[in-house]
């Protein structure tokens, strides 16, 4: 990389990606200028992170965090901030490349923030670009700010995506694991507990996003993500089966070339590309040995067991409306999975529930997606409280 520092702002700095953004920044601290770092409400930890970083500024979502997170500060020189306020505030501050990895749709405003100010906006979190990607991506070229994919899968794509020549581009190919469930008949899956759906094969990663796996909502997500980042029709993206999770993506173009990004199942390998992109640079990460890999394997997905994948392409058909729905009701009704409040089949259900209202085209503005989630996600909390009271009855 460039002798230079790049500027650099960490949102959500204590989930798995943040963790392990700041091993690959640690790795390198000759590289990289932390600015600011943010959490939900881990003070502690954040505390940690901003002291180990040497960031300038830390943020806790919590207003009643901040207390605690001035104290673990008040022998630094780390400018604290809160709330939502205090996210917006430093979101908005120029940096060469900005982290967005707060969980789910929480992260949107400061996405877009971002964006506004930022050269790079590197994108974990893929709930915003499913609800609003159309805004995202408008923003994003109307202030010449490059969108760099973190995701394992959006990130293999990225970086052997021709974007020069698009037209010569057949169709991108999204590899999904399978998820801890691959094997699994509908019926096993419909007594699956929380514990089980939580035991992803390949990957270590929070509990949201190992249950969207589970049903493999996740990688619907990124179907529509991957329509999005890449500007592709539906007819244009395919989803195999790779158990192996080697291969982590792959582009086939029009003269019968399939070109793939292989790496190890760590997520600091795609960390690494988007904040030195476009240079490479020295991770902590796991080496792919080819000679130790096991035979690699791809299957079409079971679209009976797995309907999400369906779902997610006749999203993308009828508009920015239902894709946010779908995503709203997704992360209703994961919560309400490992709250046992629902089964793990109950997940799908919710979903199909919420895609009957949802209607066609783009939603206009930041505030319109805002407020039609919280729409579908009250319509949903309802359908599951109206299904648990009806059981109960049943009792």
């Amino acid at each position: 990389m460039s002798d230079q520092k790049k500027s650099i702002n960490i949102l959500g700095a204590t989930g798995s990606i943040g963790c392990s953004a700041v091993d690959v920044i640690l790795a390198n601290p000759d590289h990289f200028d932390v600015h600011a770092v943010s959490a939900n409400e881990n003070a502690q930890k954040l505390a940690e992170t901003a002291i180990a970083l040497k960031a300038r500024s830390a943020v806790i979502v919590r207003d009643d965090k901040r207390a605690e997170l001035e104290a673990l500060l008040s022998s630094t020189d780390i400018e604290v901030f809160s709330g939502v306020d205090g996210l917006n505030a430093v979101s908005k501050r120029p940096v060469d490349v900005t982290l967005a990895a707060i969980v789910g749709m929480a992260g949107l405003e400061s996405i877009m923030n971002a964006i506004r100010s930022s050269k790079a906006v590197a994108i974990a979190n893929k709930e915003p670009l499913v609800s609003a990607g159309a805004l995202v991506m408008t923003e994003a070229r109307a202030h010449n700010t490059t969108i760099l994919p973190v995701d394992s899968e959006h990130n293999a794509i990225f970086q052997v995506f021709d974007f020069e020549r698009k037209a010569s581009i057949n169709k991108i190919i999204i590899t999904a694991s399978g998820g801890p469930f691959r094997t699994w008949s509908l019926e096993e899956m419909g007594a699956a507990t929380v514990e089980q759906a939580l035991a992803h094969p390949n990957w270590s990663m929070g509990d949201k996003i190992s249950i969207d796996s589970a049903t493999m909502v996740n990688k619907a997500l990124e179907v529509i993500e991957a329509h999005y980042l890449f500007d592709l029709p539906p007819e244009q993206i395919e989803v195999l089966i790779h158990p192996q999770s080697i291969v982590h993506s792959m582009v086939e173009y029009c003269d019968g070339s399939v070109l793939s990004q292989m790496g190890a199942s760590d997520m600091r390998t795609p960390i690494a590309n988007v904040l030195a992109w476009p240079e490479r640079l020295e991770t902590p990460g796991q080496r792919l040995n080819l000679a130790a890999t096991p035979d690699l394997s791809f299957d079409a997905p079971d679209l009976e067991r797995f309907p999400a994948l369906a779902m997610a392409y006749d999203c993308i058909k009828r508009g920015g409306y239902a894709c946010a729905a779908f995503n709203a009701a997704n992360e209703v009704a994961v919560d309400a999975f490992l709250n046992n409040k629902i089964g793990f089949l109950g997940i799908l259900d919710c979903i199909s529930y919420a895609l009957e209202f949802a209607e066609g085209a783009e939603l206009p503005t930041v505030k319109d997606v805002q407020n039609y989630d919280q729409d579908i996600r009250s319509a949903v909390l309802d359908y599951i409280n109206n299904e648990q009271k009806t059981k109960a009855k049943l009792v």
